[in-house]
Formats: structure tokens, C-alpha cells, sequence
């Protein structure tokens, strides 16, 4: 077998492990049926870490496709870079648990501020909600609903929501009333419709920017097409007469 054929080797084995870390068990998406999520299995102790050995290979490619002294170098910065680089890439459960809270943090909102108007305290309503939401959201909610319930400052406690998008709204209103005694229905109620809004406007925004890029494509294939079936005939015909 020679060099080029096990740098290719390699290479492939780097993609497929790359491929088979970004597999995730499907999530259903309906919160009205799903109650919680289903734990992460982890990877055994024994197992290396995916990205670590992908980007080994990879260097291991390019030590065998370039050879020599300056090959092994070459291949150990391959490695460090494609190690670099592929961690900066975000996981795709990582993506699918970010796009989730997102989603469901306006029916959150409203359901926090349906379970404050009934008269619950922000405690018992918060953990209410995550019972009943279920999914990652639901996870924070009752970190957030605990540490409230267990006397934690209101800062240290809506903090969990600082990494879910679009949540600092929501931890803003909810920092402001604890500090002002202001009632926080409102302001969820209003939080929640901005956030529906604000989605709202990033898909309109997405679908316009699909129009655009679809028409790239299919301006690269008409293009030659006209050339050849409109503008060359027509060349050929008239060459032909003057010729």
C-alpha cells in the first residue's frame, strides 16, 4: 500500500470519527409531551477524545503523504491546527440543546408569568414551569427555581439563564423586580412577545436570504446553457456567412 493510499486512509478515519462524534440520539421536539430529557451517555474513561485523535490522523496523513524530516513537522503543526480549529466548532448537540432553549424560552416566559398572576412567589413558580415545560430549558429553570427556594441571591440564581440566547431580557426584568418589588408578570408577558417577534424576524430574514443564494446556483447552470443554445448558434451561423 503506498503513502498516498494510507494518508487517505487516515484522513478518512479522521472524518468518520468527526462524523460519528456529531451523531446524536433524536430529540422530540413537542413540550407539551416530553417531560425530560434523556441523560448523555459518556464516553468511557478508555475511549480517547474524538477531536484529539481525528486531528492526530491528520497529521499522521500528512506525515505519510509528505515523508521525511520536514514531513513530521509539517504533520505535528497539522495536528495542533486541526485540533485548534475543530474545537472551536460547536457540537451538534451542543447546537441542538442551544436552538431548543431558545425556542422554548417565550412559552417559558408566559408560563411564568400566568403561574405570578395566580399569586405563586418566584420560587415554586419557576420550578412549576420547569416540571411542566421539561427539556434543557427546564433543566435551568429548576437550578435557578432551587436556588431561589434555598435563600440564593437573585443574581447568582438567573444566572443560569446567561447562556441561553435571548435570555437577558428575561434576567433583566426578573433582577429589576427582585431589586424594585415591581410585579414581573408584565414584563415576561412583554419579554415573551418580543422574543416571538425577534424570531419571527430572523426567519423572514433567513427566508430572503435562501431566495438570494438559490439563485446563484441556477445563474451558474443558465448561463452556460444560454451561451450555448442562444449566443453560439447565432456566432457560428453568421461566421459561416462572412467566412
Amino acid at each position: 500500500m503506498s503513502r498516498a493510499e494510507l494518508s487517505a486512509g487516515c484522513l478518512a478515519a479522521a472524518a468518520l470519527l468527526l462524523a460519528v462524534r456529531g451523531v446524536r440520539p433524536g430529540r422530540r421536539l413537542s413540550v407539551l409531551t416530553e417531560r425530560r430529557p434523556a441523560p448523555a451517555r459518556r464516553r468511557p474513561a478508555w475511549w480517547p477524545d474524538p477531536v484529539r485523535l481525528g486531528a492526530a490522523l491528520a497529521g499522521l496523513a500528512v506525515l505519510l503523504l509528505v515523508g521525511g524530516w520536514s514531513g513530521g513537522l509539517v504533520g505535528v503543526l497539522t495536528a495542533l491546527v486541526a485540533d485548534r480549529l475543530l474545537r472551536r466548532i460547536e457540537p451538534r448537540a451542543a447546537r441542538d440543546r442551544r436552538l431548543r432553549e431558545a425556542a422554548d424560552l417565550p412559552l417559558a416566559a408566559d408560563l411564568l408569568a400566568a403561574a405570578l398572576r395566580a399569586g405563586a412567589p418566584v420560587d415554586r413558580s419557576v420550578l412549576a414551569v420547569a416540571d411542566a415545560l421539561g427539556g434543557p430549558l427546564a433543566d435551568r429553570l429548576a437550578r435557578i427555581g432551587r436556588t431561589l427556594l434555598l435563600g440564593g441571591e437573585p443574581e447568582e440564581a438567573w444566572a443560569y439563564l446567561g447562556p441561553v440566547p435571548g435570555a437577558d431580557r428575561m434576567v433583566t426584568a426578573a433582577l429589576r423586580s427582585s431589586r424594585s418589588g415591581a410585579a414581573l408578570a408584565g414584563a415576561l408577558t412583554r419579554v415573551a412577545d418580543d422574543l416571538r417577534a425577534d424570531r419571527s424576524t430572523a426567519a423572514e430574514a433567513a427566508a430572503r436570504r435562501a431566495g438570494v443564494l438559490i439563485v446563484l446556483p441556477l445563474g451558474l447552470c443558465f448561463l452556460p446553457a444560454f451561451i450555448l443554445a442562444g449566443l453560439v448558434p447565432v456566432i457560428v451561423a453568421v461566421l459561416g456567412d462572412v467566412l
